[in-house]
């Protein structure tokens, strides 16, 4: 894991306004963390957790909210 990366990347989806679900899972999927339990998972998360776990940091851009 890239440290730099990591942060560099959640900042920037915050500052865009990106899904607060999305980010979460992008976050856990670049660390490797667990998923959440089904029930708990939308569509914003599973799009960032398989993003986060490819290590795509541009995957976010449907997820930015107006």
């Amino acid at each position: 894991m890239d440290k730099q990366t990591y942060h560099e990347a959640s900042k920037r989806m915050e500052s865009l306004g990106v899904d607060p679900d999305y980010i979460i899972g992008w976050q856990t999927g670049f660390l490797r963390s667990p998923r959440l339990e089904e029930q708990r998972v939308t569509p914003p998360y599973d799009a960032g957790y398989q993003d986060g776990l490819e290590g795509k940091t541009d995957g976010h851009g449907s997820w930015v909210k107006q």
